[in-house]
């Protein structure tokens, strides 16, 4: 393997652990909003490393243009779709999670 194989591989990896600590987030945080903030934030960054990872391959400049443009639509449904959620769950009455909840 070459030091760009490697490099990719690294960059691959760093996106699945932001995969895994969104996952972990997810099932660990308290309230919907602090869930879709974990989320949002770490499913973006992992896709983010992945997708560096996938075009240090990539074979052509429209390869990587095209994730590129993968990523650029996932970022803004990901934006939009917390947004909804959390307005949604704004308007049915859920209060965000406070340390008096306890």
């Amino acid at each position: 393997m070459t030091s760009a194989d490697w490099l990719a591989v690294a960059f691959v990896f760093a996106g699945m652990f932001f995969f895994l600590a969104g996952t972990v987030g997810l099932l660990r945080f308290p309230d919907v909003y602090s869930r879709l903030h974990a989320l949002s934030k770490a499913d973006n960054l992992g896709l983010g490393l992945v997708v560096v990872g996938l075009a240090i391959r990539a074979e052509s400049l429209l390869d990587v243009v095209h994730l590129l443009l993968i990523w650029l639509l996932v970022l803004l449904a990901s934006a939009t779709t917390a947004h909804v959620i959390s307005r949604g769950a704004l308007h049915l009455g859920i209060r965000p999670w406070t340390r008096r909840d306890r």
